[in-house]
């Protein structure tokens, strides 16, 4: 069952979780019926639907990162609908030259390719989608080339596995680095202002303001700044 945000306008956003991990896949579509996915990690055929049901047209691909729940289904929604892919960071191509092999230890279900992006993306970049401008960050700690995209307009950023509503992104796998993730939160999200809501990669979603006060993480009181 898909969940709704409801910025202000002039987009919409609709969040599908995808996959057997759940991952939020969204779909967002401008006022002329443009439309771009942002983490399209799988179930392509449920993106299409849900994107029709919306009467949008997707235009745009945008990837946070390479794990195989975020982007493994890239290229085959870029093959049925002529979208281009934009992100991540050149450094994530580590992780995106590795679904299929990933996908097939996983046993991970579905139509799943190496991705090589249309336009790398780095920070200070931007992202349009029929005039709506997303600022692009860099974010790395959960994986080497993990990107931000906010939205100043409507306050709203799409974190991937940067941030969660009471937690924060593993650290474990190859290439990942705990401190690093963490100055990414408190260097790159907590900036853009307490009242941003942010969509995260699994799960609900929250507010920075809400994290800094209380996520056992990257809270001020935990990081020693209150």
């Amino acid at each position: 069952m898909s969940q709704s945000a409801q910025p202000a306008p002039p987009f919409q956003v609709k969040i599908l979780p995808v996959t057997p991990f759940q991952q939020n896949c969204s779909i967002l579509r401008a006022a002329s019926g443009a439309a771009a996915v942002i983490d399209p990690g799988g179930e392509i055929d449920r993106i299409l639907a849900e994107a029709k049901g919306m009467d949008a047209r997707i235009e745009k691909i945008w990837l946070t990162h390479g794990h195989l729940d975020h982007a493994s289904g890239a290229m085959a929604l870029k093959e049925r609908t002529g979208a281009i892919i934009e992100g991540a960071h050149p450094e994530e191509a580590f992780w995106l030259d590795q679904i299929e092999a990933v996908t097939m230890q996983y046993g991970f279900p579905g139509d799943n390719r190496n991705c090589t992006p249309d336009r790398w993306l780095d920070e200070g970049d931007k992202v349009e989608l029929d005039g709506n401008i997303f600022e692009v960050y860099f974010t790395p700690g959960h994986t080497p080339g993990h990107i931000v995209f906010f939205n100043r307009e409507a306050k709203l950023a799409f974190v991937g596995d940067v941030l969660f509503q009471g937690s924060i992104g593993r650290t474990d796998f190859p290439r990942g680095d705990h401190q690093t993730l963490i100055d990414s939160i408190t260097g790159k999200l907590w900036p853009l202002g307490d009242d941003v809501r942010f969509i995260p990669g699994h799960g609900p979603m929250g507010t920075f303001g809400q994290e800094r006060r209380t996520n056992p993480f990257v809270s001020d009181a935990a990081l020693g700044r209150s």
